[in-house]
């Protein structure tokens, strides 16, 4: 039987005296990113036992408003490409990639 192989990426999270998010980095050794900074970050994890999406949604407080619509704007375009990924439904990606497209047209981001 092969080895497996493992991969590890770390989230570093700095917060003030509220428990505010200041500083957000992270790590993955794999990918050659070692402790970059970053103003945001969403993850999901999807909980087999419960069928259910659990979530962290991170961002530091200097984080500003226009960059952070980009940053929704932009998952939300490779949430549909990763869809369409795991599923090969035509039909729904396309569904996803018009509200994308909805979505920067009303935030004025194209």
């Amino acid at each position: 039987m092969a080895d497996t192989l493992k991969s590890k990426i770390e989230l570093h999270v700095e917060l003030d005296d509220n428990r505010v998010p200041e500083k957000l980095s992270w790590s993955a050794q794999d990918g050659g990113i070692n402790n970059e900074e970053a103003k945001a970050l969403m993850l999901s994890v999807w909980d087999n036992n419960n069928k259910e999406t659990l979530r962290i949604d991170l961002w530091t407080k200097d984080m500003p408003v226009d960059e952070m619509k980009q940053f929704f704007h932009q998952t939300l375009v490779t949430m549909s490409d990763t869809f369409y990924k795991a599923t090969q439904d035509e039909k729904m990606t396309a569904t996803m990639k018009d509200f994308c497209d909805y979505f920067a047209e009303k935030l004025e981001l194209k």
